[in-house]
């Protein structure tokens, strides 16, 4: 679809790195491979706050007959370094490491979060909080900390993220009272447990989630079911938003009858509407290394949020090649759309999302595409 408000709002030529995390640690230049997948809020102020993820990598990552990587160590950042001839450095967001028994992988950048305050339509910036930045702080977010996710629930705001290491792959939880002073609250789901989203509201006293697990084997549908086999938007439940019990019942399930959400993965923490909870996801259609990411809309059920009321199988977004024709110099993805965050803007949602992992990108989608 198309939209008459839809722009980009936040690129890397945004950032100052001389006010990063890492500033002055290194040795070596950084620079910043995208500022995208933002969480977004909405201040007391009425203005608007995203948390965008700056990944930050090294100017020349291969030298020498290696390639570098930044890491986070007891309070520092360093590089480390990797015989060339054992990895596969094809996809520029991350390197295989070859010769051991199972799939190793090494990021070419390391993310940390940057709160970037916007207008009230969210099309202006209003400021860049350095100061409150959030960055790895603990042997599991050593590679980093990546795409918040952030839901109002009572009068806190929670934001997950995806903390990076060689430990594991792990969803961690931060809390807030005003949206831009944020406490680590810890790890709330262990490995491999991507875009987890906290629904705005507690359903019979309860937080509940979207998860995604991740796996390398999945079991296979029964021929002729209208489902497809692999990774599905699943869902959990928490007394307190911290300890979190998988849901009985599935969740979103990609569908057998179309490769465009081959894969798919949760984007905007659901919204309360009348007609249901309104989540936004994202599904993958496979093509060459990354995949062509669009973004999808359903409604659950206000009671049993496992029971899909709706699910639109037209993209509500896709990748906008004209947004990023001025950053073409910068590009190294395409075809990529990855919604993180959605907001009311009265007769509108405002919609964060990542475009290209370059730039975040904000979208005015009237309620009536939704049937509101």
């Amino acid at each position: 679809m198309q939209f008459a408000t839809d722009r980009l709002v936040f690129g890397p030529d945004d950032v100052d790195l001389s006010r990063s995390p890492l500033a002055g640690q290194l040795g070596r230049e950084t620079y910043v491979l995208g500022a995208f997948n933002p969480g977004l809020l909405r201040l007391a102020s009425g203005n608007l706050l995203m948390m965008v993820r700056v990944a930050e990598a090294l100017r020349v990552p291969i030298e020498d007959g290696h390639v570098h990587s930044i890491r986070w160590e007891a309070g520092r950042y360093k590089v480390d370094s990797w015989p060339l001839e054992l990895c596969d450095t094809s996809d520029p967001r991350k390197f295989m490491v070859h010769g051991g028994s199972w799939r190793i992988m090494a990021l070419t950048s390391l993310s940390w979060l940057l709160p970037v305050e916007l207008s009230p339509d969210g099309l202006e910036i209003v400021a860049v909080h350095y100061d409150k930045a959030v960055d790895p702080g603990a042997d599991f977010q050593c590679y980093g900390v990546e795409d918040a996710r952030i839901s109002r629930v009572g009068r806190r705001w929670l934001m997950t993220t995806c903390s990076v290491s060689p430990e594991r792959h792990s969803t961690t939880l931060y809390s807030s009272a005003n949206g831009l002073d944020w406490v680590f609250e810890g790890i709330v789901l262990d490995h491999q447990n991507k875009d987890m989203l906290i629904f705005e509201g507690l359903i019979d006293g309860r937080y509940w989630a979207q998860t995604r697990p991740l796996g390398d084997l999945y079991f296979a549908y029964p021929p002729g079911s209208k489902w497809r086999a692999g990774p599905s938007i699943n869902l959990a439940t928490s007394p307190d938003a911290l300890h979190w019990k998988p849901h009985e019942a599935p969740g979103i399930r990609p569908h057998a009858d179309t490769v465009a959400t081959a894969r798919i993965g949760g984007g905007t923490p659901p919204i309360r509407t009348d007609a249901g909870w309104l989540t936004l996801w994202h599904g993958v259609e496979p093509k060459e290394i990354v995949g062509i990411y669009r973004t999808y809309w359903s409604l659950l059920d206000l009671d049993d949020p496992s029971v899909v009321l709706r699910t639109d199988h037209r993209p509500l977004l896709e990748a906008n090649p004209e947004l990023t024709r001025p950053l073409e110099d910068k590009l190294y993805i395409r075809d990529v759309v990855f919604t993180t965050g959605i907001t009311d803007g009265g007769d509108h949602y405002i919609v964060a999302s990542g475009e290209a992992d370059l730039a975040c990108r904000i979208t005015h989608v009237p309620k009536a595409c939704f049937g509101d």
